[in-house]
């Protein structure tokens, strides 16, 4: 069923280049239906398509044109049937990474991996197509920073009474009853710290979660920070702020001396602290380190290191793409050390896993 999954998802974005945007439960809905019917009935198909993916009356001509470009003027009509050879319409499904033209419309270009199929694939293992891909999917990530509470109140339609509005009222009323005002508690963007390991065993990641970093500075500029680890720390912040992906990750590179280098997080990790962590960058806030937690130095110290990092911050979660491995086992003496002080250990191999993990900083 694989292939067949791939190409529905490849016929989905077909409706999506129509003009038909497609729900991932209607696609569930539609494969459900295709394993209930004769796949080499082309019309059985065109009907199981259009109760499951089309949502109202007027998305017909949209899918019937889809359809059409899919499947070659397949669409069934009620006063005409086709008088070609219908072949199968798995084989149009399974025959990803095919290139349909049209002299009067545009070229449909049917992906080797669809992007529902991407979301999940380990960084690491992708191509460079895949990866260019996958960039593009990173930069339409909207994170939205966590939250807490702010010293003043802001108006509300409903809460406690706001006295001095509700004066200010009274008295440009001349002193008669008014409706009470309201206010509430506000709040402000709680600063994230992102702590990336820049070592050779996490250089397949290293491209993606700069982007992911990047991504995440921009939703958030003066609230969030970056760091690079790895025998040394280096400032990444005023870098990944560039509008630009490409441009934040090019000043990225230059600005960092030790790319694919060893891993001293323990020594990194105390340079953090005493420079920028104890005077107020680490306090409150939600640190997230991107390591597999293999160490050159001396775990002990990083155990120490961790446990100050987490008296001082709100929320301190660990990120290892290995983590997501069946049967993974936190072993390594970083990881090992760093895991009693950790409010959250998380995979981060793929997409999917770095949109979970906006979830979590956010409700952190």
């Amino acid at each position: 069923m694989t292939g067949e999954l791939v190409g529905v998802a490849g016929f989905a974005r077909t409706l999506t280049h129509a003009g038909l945007p497609v729900a991932t439960d209607s696609v569930e809905t539609f494969l459900r239906a295709l394993r209930e019917i004769d796949l080499a009935d082309v019309d059985a198909v065109y009907w199981a398509g259009r109760a499951t993916l089309c949502r109202d009356p007027d998305d017909q001509p949209r899918f019937d044109l889809a359809f059409d470009a899919w499947f070659g003027d397949q669409v069934p009509r009620a006063t005409r049937r086709p008088t070609q050879p219908k072949h199968s319409p798995m084989a149009a499904l399974q025959t990803a990474g095919e290139q349909r033209t049209d002299g009067s419309g545009p070229q449909l270009a049917v992906a080797a991996d669809d992007t529902e199929v991407l979301r999940h694939r380990d960084i690491s293992s992708l191509s460079a197509a895949e990866r260019a891909h996958l960039a593009e999917l990173i930069a339409e990530l909207r994170p939205r920073p966590p939250r807490r509470a702010a010293l003043r109140r802001t108006p509300a339609r409903r809460g406690r009474v706001d006295p001095r509005r509700t004066v200010r009222d009274m008295l440009a009323a001349g002193g008669e009853p008014v409706r009470p005002s309201h206010h509430r508690s506000a709040t402000r963007p709680r600063r994230v710290v992102l702590l990336l390991d820049v070592s050779g065993s996490m250089s397949p990641y290293a491209d993606a979660l700069l982007r992911f970093a990047h991504v995440v500075t921009r939703a958030n500029p003066s609230g969030t920070e970056v760091f690079s680890l790895g025998t040394r720390l280096t400032r990444l912040s005023v870098a990944l702020r560039a509008r630009d992906p490409e441009l934040a990750l090019a000043a990225a590179g230059r600005a960092v001396p030790d790319w694919a280098g060893g891993t001293r997080l323990g020594d990194t990790l105390q340079a953090f602290l005493d420079r920028w962590g104890r005077r107020g960058l680490a306090r409150g806030a939600v640190v997230v380190i991107f390591s597999d937690g293999w160490e050159r130095g001396d775990p002990a110290l990083l155990g120490q290191q961790m446990a100050h990092l987490h008296r001082l911050a709100k929320a301190v979660l660990w990120v290892n793409p290995h983590a997501g491995a069946p049967g993974y086992q936190p072993v390594q003496g970083g990881i090992a050390a760093a895991l009693p002080h950790l409010d959250l250990l998380l995979a981060g191999h793929s997409l999917a896993t770095l949109q979970e993990l906006l979830v979590a900083v956010r409700e952190a």
